[in-house]
C-alpha cells in the first residue's frame, strides 16, 4: 500500500506545522504500534499443536493454549518470535520512503510504501479502514498499489504429509514434519485460485527467526542447499508414483 500525503509547499524559511513530512512521520508511528487481532487456521492450529508436544521450553503452555484458539496465549507466544507473530496475524510494515523536492523547500508530497501480509481470513476492505482508522489523519491517503486476489488455502492431504514426513525421516532421522502457514507470497496463489491444490516443501535448513530472504545476505549453507534438491526430487518422484 501507497501513504501519500500532499501539500502546497514553500520556503524552508518559513515553517509552517502543516507539514507532509510530519503528517507522514505521524501516519507511520501509529502504523508502527497497530497490533491487528491474533488469528488461528486449520493450517497454525495443527502447526501449534504439533510444537506444544516438541517444545521443552516454558513457552510449552502457551503455545498449547494458542494452537486452542486462547487469545492471550497467542499475544504472548507472538512477542517470543517473529515468525509466530506473523503467522497469528495481518501484519503491516513501512518499507520505503520518499519526500521533499529539495533542501531548502517545504516538502509538497512525502510517501511511504507499506507492506501488509494479509491474514488469509482478513478481507482488504477491514484492513485498510483499520489502518485508516488508526492513523486518523484525513490528509493520509491510503491507495493499492499491488492487489492480490483472495485464493482459499489447500487442504491437508494426508498422503501428501505422508510423503514428506517419510522422506523426511529417511534424511534426517528423529526430524518432526509440521504443516505451516507460509508468511510471505508464492505462485501458488494462481494456483490455488484456479482450483489446483498447492504446497511448499523445501528440505531447507534454516535459523527460525534470522530470515534474510531478499535482503542483500540472503544465504544458506551450501550443504542445506544440496539436501534440498535431493529432498526434492525424492518427493516428486514419491508423489508421481502414488498417482
Amino acid at each position: 500500500m501507497r501513504l501519500e500525503v500532499h501539500n502546497k509547499g514553500g520556503h524552508s524559511s518559513q515553517p509552517v506545522p502543516d507539514n507532509a513530512i510530519y503528517h507522514l512521520a505521524a501516519a507511520l508511528t501509529h502504523v508502527s504500534q497497530l497490533n491487528f487481532p491474533p488469528k488461528t487456521n486449520d493450517v497454525t492450529r495443527a502447526f501449534f499443536a504439533g510444537m506444544a508436544k516438541l517444545d521443552t521450553s516454558p513457552l510449552k503452555p502457551d503455545i498449547e493454549k494458542a494452537s486452542q484458539g486462547d487469545e492471550a496465549a497467542m499475544e504472548r507466544i507472538a512477542q517470543h518470535s517473529p515468525a509466530w507473530n506473523s503467522m497469528l496475524r495481518t501484519t503491516c510494515v513501512a518499507t520505503m520512503l520518499e519526500g521533499g523536492h529539495a533542501r531548502n523547500a517545504l516538502p509538497q508530497l512525502a510517501a511511504a510504501n507499506v507492506n501488509c501480509r494479509v491474514f488469509p481470513d482478513d478481507s482488504l476492505d477491514y484492513v485498510i479502514a483499520t489502518l485508516k482508522k488508526a492513523i486518523n489523519d484525513d490528509q493520509v491517503a491510503i491507495t493499492v498499489d499491488n492487489q492480490q486476489v483472495k485464493a482459499p488455502p489447500s487442504p491437508l492431504r494426508p498422503e501428501i504429509m505422508h510423503a514428506m514426513a517419510r522422506i523426511t525421516d529417511s534424511m534426517w532421522p528423529g526430524v518432526i514434519v509440521l504443516p505451516s502457514m507460509s508468511t510471505g507470497a508464492t505462485d501458488g496463489r494462481s494456483l490455488r485460485e484456479a482450483g489446483i491444490d498447492c504446497y511448499g516443501t523445501q528440505g531447507f535448513f534454516i535459523e527460525r527467526d534470522d530470515n534474510r530472504a531478499h535482503g542483500r545476505d540472503e544465504r544458506i549453507l551450501q550443504r542445506s542447499f544440496y539436501e534440498g534438491q535431493t529432498y526434492l526430487y525424492e518427493l516428486v518422484k514419491a508423489l508421481t508414483k502414488a498417482q
